[in-house]
């Protein structure tokens, strides 16, 4: 199972659309994961018309978007979390793991700034994004995989 995770497109203040670049991983994706901050609800329609959407509430989002603030879910075998905060940098690995004790694979948003750390059976996993790049070089997304138990993921640039 493939699963395109994205996050704070901020769509459409940031960009009209999402990158060309993109459009060929979605094509290909089992699921898409949207960690927050879509601003436009036209967005969840366009991604579904490529596969499956999971999304979660980011700060900006608004209430017309209908989505909740996390979510826990199977994906391929394996157990996922999608917030859009996990709050800062020290002490995310042990917070969120108290908030999501079954994930093997948390997903998060926020901050734009993408994130792959597996350690100790606790995948953490932030795309940056693919629409904002904020003070980051490129403008990022990720591809999880997940099969037979077994997880994966990497941090492409658009």
């Amino acid at each position: 199972m493939l699963a395109v995770v994205i996050a704070d497109t901020h769509i459409p203040r940031r960009a009209k659309k999402l990158p060309d670049a993109l459009i060929p991983h979605l094509e290909r994706a089992d699921l898409i994961l949207h960690a927050g901050d879509l601003m436009d609800p036209k967005l969840l329609n366009e991604l579904g018309d490529y596969a499956p959407v999971k999304a979660v509430r980011g700060n900006v989002d608004s209430m017309e978007l209908d989505l909740p603030e996390t979510m826990e879910f199977d994906l391929g075998g394996i157990a996922v979390a999608m917030i859009h905060d996990s709050g800062p940098k020290k002490g995310r690995r042990a917070r969120v793991k108290r908030r999501f004790p079954e994930a093997r694979v948390i997903v998060f948003g926020h901050s734009h700034i993408p994130w792959l750390e597996d350690e100790d059976g606790l995948l953490l996993l932030n795309p940056g994004s693919p629409t904002d790049r904020r003070r980051q070089p490129e403008y990022t997304f990720a591809l999880l995989h997940a099969e037979g138990g077994e997880v994966r993921a990497g941090i492409l640039a658009v």
